[in-house]
């Protein structure tokens, strides 16, 4: 990758979208689990993220309702809805049904478990959350940003 006319690894680059994200998140009103909350109207979230989206930061949690899977776009500054988009092929669908499966183990929800971890990293400020089947349990892995760098923790969903 070029960046500036520089050479960049995946690492370097990887690093560089960290460091953007963590730019854009300083000063956001709006959290990871209020983002979580305000999608419960379209469904159950099963994972959620501020991403970086042609420059611009957004709040997409994945929801679903029966067998039917939607991205909800929130909006970072107002806690509202703004966009519902039905997911329904490629790598989101890959995605929201492997979601879908661990959450189907789960006894909590994304949001109480963002709560737990945030509990344990007081002063910490979640990215993102996504769940997981590891071995017959299902585990959340939820990205921080913890004293200026990006951590990720598990936490049980069960």
């Amino acid at each position: 990758w070029l960046l500036g006319g520089q050479r960049l690894t995946a690492q370097d680059a990887h690093g560089k979208a960290d460091a953007a994200l963590m730019q854009a998140l300083q000063g956001v009103t709006v959290s990871l689990a209020d983002g979580l909350a305000a999608s419960e109207s379209e469904g159950t979230p099963i994972s959620g993220k501020f991403e970086l989206e042609e420059g611009q930061l957004q709040l997409s949690v994945y929801t679903m309702k029966g067998d039917t899977f939607s991205e909800v776009i929130v909006d970072h500054t107002t806690g509202k809805v703004t966009k519902v988009e039905p997911i329904t092929s490629g790598e989101d669908y890959t995605a929201a049904m492997a979601q879908r499966a661990a959450m189907a183990k789960a006894t909590k929800t994304l949001r109480a478990a963002v709560t737990a971890a945030l509990t344990t990293h007081p002063g910490a400020q979640a990215v993102s959350v996504t769940p997981h089947v590891q071995g017959d349990k299902a585990v959340m892995e939820i990205t921080l940003v913890e004293k200026g760098a990006m951590t990720t923790v598990s936490e049980p969903l069960g």
